[in-house]
């Protein structure tokens, strides 16, 4: 893989909304699995996601119609952000919904599922001409441990079985690989239409399995419905959007460290809807996270990408 173009510098009166970005999909992403653990209440992972990228493609139509969005210049162009969607949206989700569904702990999901940015960091150092300091290195690491010890309480390795750590590992290698090709296949593409294909090419892989695997087994309800809806508008459309914003903005390991934020904002949901408090090793890892986090973003000296 040939080194991307460099990341396009950040206008200082523009930094303040690529940090509302990354706070937005923090938020977004760590309420995330709340909200998918209440909608395969109703159906199995392949159906519910079925459904959710239908309502998805009903929500883009009308949007990519108004907005006179640019569709990809040229059968290669339309092929990568197929690719890319196929691996962020059906892989990683099909994985990360699969692994909730088989009983697999919240605390292990989120271990293992942020393992991205230490993958992130390795792949970008090696193979994106992204130079990475001695500090980021520690941030990584950091970062890492912190997540671990803020889900310490939810981790218990007797729910992992072998059909659901492969489910954890698909999502993980997906979701990395997917948000690297989007980066550096995809750069110039209008996000809006890249949406509306994605979320097409990604139900017609999944339909078929939901139901010659599952029987296409739903039970309408509410909550499935309000699921639905919060995970497509605030989830499949705007934060992975604003996701893909940054990543163009930004170097890719500096933007993936943030998903070491999301348990933590997982736990600060609990607490605030649940009253669930967290003990005093959530606590302290919380603190660490954040401080991996601020190693990996502090921007230092600037790093050459030549």
């Amino acid at each position: 893989m040939s080194p991307p173009p460099a990341s396009v510098p950040a206008n200082p009166r523009h930094r303040w909304f690529d940090a509302l970005l990354a706070w937005y999909f923090v938020a977004i992403w760590g309420s995330g699995f709340l909200a998918s653990k209440i909608g395969i209440q109703y159906a199995p992972p392949f159906s519910f996601l079925t459904l959710r990228f239908l309502f998805g493609i009903v929500c883009m139509v009308p949007i990519v119609i108004f907005t006179r969005a640019r569709w990809p210049a040229s059968r290669r162009e339309f092929g990568h952000v197929v690719v890319a969607g196929l691996l962020m949206h059906a892989m990683h989700l099909g994985g990360s919904h699969y692994t909730q569904y088989l009983g697999v702990s919240a605390g292990i999901t989120a271990v293992l599922l942020t393992v991205q940015p230490l993958l992130t960091a390795m792949i970008a150092s090696r193979w994106m001409g992204e130079r990475l300091t001695a500090r980021q290195w520690l941030g990584i690491a950091v970062g890492f441990g912190g997540v671990v010890l803020v889900v310490w309480h939810k981790i218990d390795i007797r729910e992992m079985t072998a059909g659901s750590l492969f489910a954890v590992i698909v999502a993980l290698l997906a979701v990395t690989a997917g948000t690297l090709y989007q980066r550096v296949f995809c750069r110039e593409v209008d996000l809006r239409a890249a949406s509306l294909v994605q979320f097409i090419a990604s139900t017609l892989v999944l339909a078929p399995l939901a139901w010659f695997v599952e029987g296409f087994r739903v039970n309408f309800a509410w909550p499935m419905f309000g699921a639905i809806m919060y995970l497509v508008i605030c989830s499949s459309i705007l934060a992975v959007s604003a996701l893909h914003t940054l990543m163009r903005h930004g170097e890719a390991t500096r933007v993936t460290s943030i998903f070491y934020l999301t348990p933590v904002f997982a736990v600060v949901l609990e607490f605030l809807l649940f009253n669930i408090v967290p003990g005093i090793v959530s606590g302290i890892g919380i603190a660490i996270t954040c401080a991996g986090v601020a190693l990996v973003a502090w921007k230092g000296t600037p790093q050459s990408t030549d």
